[in-house]
């Protein structure tokens, strides 16, 4: 008779563990990335496996689960069969598979190696992309975790990398305490195997010679907004002859209670102070709030290493606008998953909750949801369900 499938995860998982290399051919499953995390447990005494844990974990937040009193309530209505697929052990004396209670997980959550947990959700997420047509953006931007004050005071604050197109999470990393996210910004891409071709888009605070330089020796193209921290550059771009250079573009849209027009005009540069430096932005944002009637009109300058060939006006104003994407996943997190009003401080436990709910809203986005609250809904309906939008059905 042949060994129950459950029995050999185990050894598997070890295996995966001591050797995470994957062929280019394969993609790894999700119990496999998470095999690439490090179990911070000393291994006497351990009765559940990080990946069960770690895996149930993800499976509870993607059906909704907003804390990790929820998580347990989860885990402990699980069906027999669920807790099969992830690799729960049987219990030796009862004829049912062992649980991790709540306390199990909330001090496997607060010891983890965040900075491994986001690398292996982010690689997983990243392998489950849709091919690139065009340019491919990645916005780069931080999040504070307002309610996840440490014993000091110090508020954890996070730096992602999300692509425009799908909106995945492809890197995070916890902004330490003694440093900024300027500091933060090459670690954080240095986590994505390839960036060839990509174009980063960031906040005015990124807009660094340093992280440009960074950003071509990799073979990748940036979009930055020039605000008051660059100063020369910003006068260089103020004093263009923008009043001779033909308008070349409009963009209408409406949302947030407000109508807006933005104008775009373009012009190729070759000597200002900014490393790969090819063209200069003008964008001129004309908003007017639907309720008062209040308009206001803001010019936003941006420079970048894309040639007129590679890029039409078009789609360097579309970059611009598309890097607020990594803004409607801190709003999914704040109002869906309450992320904000979390109080959640014990060790890297408020960190690994941002993870699992950048997966979550991936994971539905891959699935092609366009209601994440809905789609956490509807998880919840059947626990199977987020066991197949993680591949572990």
């Amino acid at each position: 008779m042949p060994a129950d499938a459950s029995s050999l995860i185990p050894p598997a998982l070890d295996q995966l563990r001591e050797n995470p290399q994957v062929g280019p051919e394969e993609v790894p499953c999700l119990l496999e990335r998470l095999a690439e995390v490090p179990d911070p447990r000393d291994p006497r005494g351990v009765r559940h496996r990080l990946t069960v844990v770690l895996a149930l974990t993800a499976c509870a937040v993607l059906a909704g689960a907003t804390s990790l009193q929820a998580v347990g309530e989860w885990i402990a209505d699980a069906p027999g069969d669920v807790l099969e697929q992830v690799g729960a052990d049987l219990d030796p004396l009862l004829p049912r598979r062992v649980l991790p209670a709540e306390t199990t997980v909330r001090r496997l959550l607060a010891r983890i190696d965040g900075d491994a947990l986001d690398r292996a959700v982010g690689r997983w997420l990243a392998d489950r992309r849709p091919k690139a047509t065009g340019l491919r953006g990645l916005a780069v931007d931080g999040k504070s975790l307002r309610g996840a004050a440490k014993a000091n005071g110090r508020k954890i604050h996070l730096l992602a990398a999300l692509e425009h197109a799908t909106g995945l999470v492809l890197a995070q990393m916890d902004v330490g305490e003694k440093t900024n996210e300027i500091t933060c910004f090459q670690p954080l891409l240095g986590t994505i195997a390839d960036l060839a071709d990509v174009v980063v888009t960031s906040d005015a605070m990124h807009t660094q010679r340093e992280h440009a330089e960074y950003l071509l020796g990799r073979a990748a193209h940036y979009i930055v907004i020039v605000k008051g921290n660059q100063k020369k550059l910003r006068r260089q771009l103020t004093c263009l002859p923008w009043k001779d250079i033909p308008l070349q573009g409009r963009i209408r849209g409406t949302g947030h209670g407000r109508s807006e027009i933005r104008r775009i005009k373009v012009a190729t540069v070759n000597n200002l102070f900014f490393p790969g430096a090819r063209q200069a932005v003008q964008i001129k944002r004309r908003r007017t709030d639907r309720k008062t009637g209040k308009t206001t009109l803001k010019t936003v300058y941006a420079v970048t290493s894309l040639t007129a060939e590679q890029a039409t006006p078009a789609q360097l104003a579309r970059l611009v606008r598309d890097h607020w994407t990594i803004e409607a996943l801190h709003h999914v997190r704040d109002t869906t998953f309450a992320e904000d009003a979390s109080q959640l401080r014990t060790g890297n436990a408020p960190r690994a909750m941002a993870t699992w709910r950048n997966l979550a809203i991936g994971a539905l986005r891959a699935a092609g949801a366009k209601n994440i609250a809905a789609g956490l809904r509807h998880n919840a309906r059947d626990p199977r369900r987020p066991l197949a939008l993680l591949g572990l059905a």
